[in-house]
């Protein structure tokens, strides 16, 4: 009887009750996404109209719960939603500075492809685990869960629900015109932390793409266009005098003098200081704190800037998986280059095998196609010597200049608050804590390998006849809890750039942002190409860029020439990612590329067979940990012996007649390239005779847009 009390007085006065619950929920979720109560609690009590908006954005979802009998286990479902979205937030908070959001969700594939470097085996059974008890207790909730008795007034509580959700875009808006809430964030993290994280991630959900903007016509485009084809005259170079362009996106690379706090036994970086001192070189503003590497990237290749995008969107996941992009690399190809991307991580990692073919790439080395055997300490990311030796197989891979965009992968973290070095080359202090000094340990030293992979590249391209300039730069800082006062240029999204050439080009030191930085690297050395690249270069050159980047302090020439060369910005890169294309005169002038995976042929030229072992070694060139044996179309388990031979077991499924081939895997199964393929026969050795030919061999094609 109590408990049927209960329930009738909960029902009167449900309205007050989904308003404490709500209230609550929001409560929770903001301690746990700022792992600390007192934060949670100053959150609510300092910002309360924030806090009261966070919480009713709870209180409208609770309304769903009225047209239903099931009220109960709705309002659980409802909470409970809520609640795995703000643990999923602070899981997330513990491991990066990006906090979630909806485009995360389009990454799954992604994080559980790289399952090891981010979770154990264990964690990811207990939370299989956890799930599947949630959905059982859900499941027998709904079917035996107390249920609403008294007469349900369905079509007045849709109209409310609707009037309710039509009403809530004016409100948000008037919380923006009253800065209780903000429609863009400069920074990410702090603007989950300022505008909480139930309002924040609602607005990642809905706010995708670009916004049209409202002077967008074809009249505003072709005046841009006019502007910049009179004042840039385009590139005079000869083919035969442009010069190989290298550049090399270092992964949480920062030199570590630049963190005030932090002091090493010994230079961590001199091949990087070197190039700083010799070679023009510069701050670099970034659009990414701690992660979110594939929107620094973005920028640089596009010269568009991630700021007109969702919040924490990925164009990578959004609309570069079905509209093709001009970018640096088709820029290029358009003058003759061949265009490479280099990358010691997965292939499907941020759908680059995809993205890179909507961008204009010849060719794509992802680790699949690398002989990668050396791992970080931790064992969890490919050591960055191996790319080396992968960019000069591009530069080797033809006739005329290359193009070539390296993403390194070594100094990802996260870093271990346990210590892993041993004997390390390089002693830390400054950290708070011992935990703090080890991370900070294995961080410089995992730099000062990163930099000798810079000194080697350097050596290397020394020794080659060919006109080349080479950009470094820190795609964002490490992950490790920095606040701007640890850092040399006084902002978190500032890392640096230095550039390398053996053809004499005088030092010119600039402070950029990534999507300037491109732009500023082909000028220099005469080449004036591009929609989005040439009004960055007259924007330079009609002093229209503000005198000195955002976080260093500098001031604007005049009111608007700032805001006016972002708007124009704006207006170009809508054309070409969301517009009518007026620049290309509604034409598609850059489509998707045939992108191929790896330069060079997987080759079989010799197999054996050890019937007392019973294995079978398949003998070739250019195998790699992720090559695995096919018989007849089906994938065989593969043991990696070398780049030149493989093992397979001679019960596998292989007799008299079958055909194998070789096939890079990546994840999903994703085949990148594929070798020649060879009939097997008895006795022992098969000789190159039982070969198809090599001609026209199979390689992984990047499906077009």
């Amino acid at each position: 009887m109590k408990a049927n009390k209960s329930i009738q007085i909960l029902n009167r006065f449900s309205l007050l009750f989904h308003f404490l619950l709500s209230i609550s929920v929001c409560f929770c979720i903001e301690w746990i996404s700022r792992h600390s109560f007192t934060s949670a609690a100053a959150f609510a009590v300092y910002t309360p109209c924030t806090f009261l908006y966070n919480s009713a954005l709870i209180f409208l979802s609770l309304l769903f719960v009225y047209p239903f009998r099931i009220r109960a286990f709705l309002r659980f479902f409802i909470c409970t939603f809520w609640l795995i979205l703000g643990i999923t937030n602070g899981v997330i908070l513990a491991n990066r500075v990006t906090p979630f959001n909806f485009t995360d969700l389009k990454m799954l594939k992604d994080v559980f492809a790289l399952k090891n470097n981010y979770f154990s085996t264990l964690q990811m059974v207990l939370l299989f685990a956890a799930l599947a008890l949630l959905g059982v207790f859900l499941l027998f909730f709904a079917v035996k869960g107390p249920r609403f008795q008294g007469k349900l007034q369905r079509f007045p509580s849709i109209i409310c629900i609707i009037a309710a959700f039509v009403l809530l875009p004016t409100a948000t808006s008037a919380a923006v015109s009253a800065n209780v809430l903000s429609d863009y964030y400069g920074n990410l993290a702090q603007g989950y932390e300022e505008y909480g994280f139930i309002y924040s991630f609602s607005s990642s959900v809905v706010e995708r793409g670009m916004k049209h903007p409202n002077n967008y016509s074809e009249k505003a485009v072709a005046s841009i266009r006019k502007k910049v084809e009179k004042n840039v005259k385009g590139t005079a170079l000869k083919q035969e005098d442009m010069p190989n362009i290298i550049c090399v996106q270092l992964e949480s690379f920062v030199d570590p003098s630049e963190f005030t706090f932090l002091k090493t036994s010994k230079d961590a970086c001199p091949n990087f200081r070197y190039l700083k001192e010799n070679f023009s070189s510069g701050y670099l503003t970034v659009p990414v704190i701690g992660a979110g590497t594939a929107n620094t990237e973005f920028e640089v290749l596009t010269g568009m800037s991630i700021e007109y995008f969702g919040l924490g969107e990925y164009p990578y996941k959004t609309v570069m998986k079905t509209r093709s992009c001009e970018s640096i690399a088709s820029d290029l190809s358009a003058l003759g280059y061949r265009t490479h991307a280099v990358h010691n991580n997965g292939g499907n990692f941020y759908g680059r095998a995809e993205v890179f073919s909507q961008l204009g790439f010849d060719t794509f080395i992802s680790e699949e196609l690398m002989d990668a055997t050396d791992y970080n300490e931790m064992g969890t990311w490919a050591k960055d010597a191996i790319l080396s030796g992968e960019i000069e197989k591009c530069l080797d891979s033809g006739d005329g200049s290359d193009f070539v965009y390296t993403i390194t992968v070594q100094s990802h973290g996260s870093y271990p608050e346990q210590k892993i070095f041993e004997n390390p080359e390089i002693t830390v202090s400054g950290g708070q804590t011992a935990a703090e000094n080890n991370q900070w340990e294995y961080y410089v030293n995992e730099i000062c390998e990163v930099d000798r992979f810079i000194g080697n590249l350097i050596d290397r391209l020394s020794k080659r006849d060919e006109n080349t300039i080479v950009v470094f730069f820190g795609d964002h800082l490490p992950t490790m809890g920095l606040e701007e006062s640890d850092v040399a240029c006084g902002n978190l999204y500032c890392t640096e750039y230095v550039t390398w050439n053996n053809f004499g080009m005088e030092k010119e030191d600039a402070d950029l942002t990534t999507y300037q930085l491109m732009a500023k690297l082909t000028g220099s050395i005469g080449i004036h190409e591009g929609t989005i690249f040439s009004w960055h270069q007259y924007a330079d050159a009609a002093n229209l860029i503000p005198e000195k980047s955002t976080f260093s302090g500098g001031s604007l020439l005049s009111p608007d020439t700032g805001s006016l060369y972002k708007r124009n910005l704006e207006l170009l890169q809508y054309d070409l990612l969301y517009g009518e294309r007026y620049c290309y005169k509604g034409e598609d002038l850059f489509p998707a590329s045939d992108l191929e995976m790896g330069v060079s042929d997987v080759l079989i030229q010799r197999v054996h067979t050890n019937a007392e072992r019973g294995i079978v070694r398949i003998y070739g060139k250019n195998f790699t940990p992720s090559s695995k044996v096919y018989i007849n179309n089906a994938k065989v388990s593969t043991t990696y012996v070398s780049d030149k031979c493989l093992q397979i077991s001679l019960g596998g499924g292989i007799k008299n007649g079958s055909i194998l081939k070789v096939c890079q895997v990546g994840s999903g199964d994703t085949i990148f390239r594929t070798s020649n393929t060879w009939r097997y026969s008895t006795p022992n050795d098969n000789i190159p005779k039982h070969s198809t030919s090599n001609n026209n061999i199979p390689k992984y094609r990047a499906p077009a847009a």
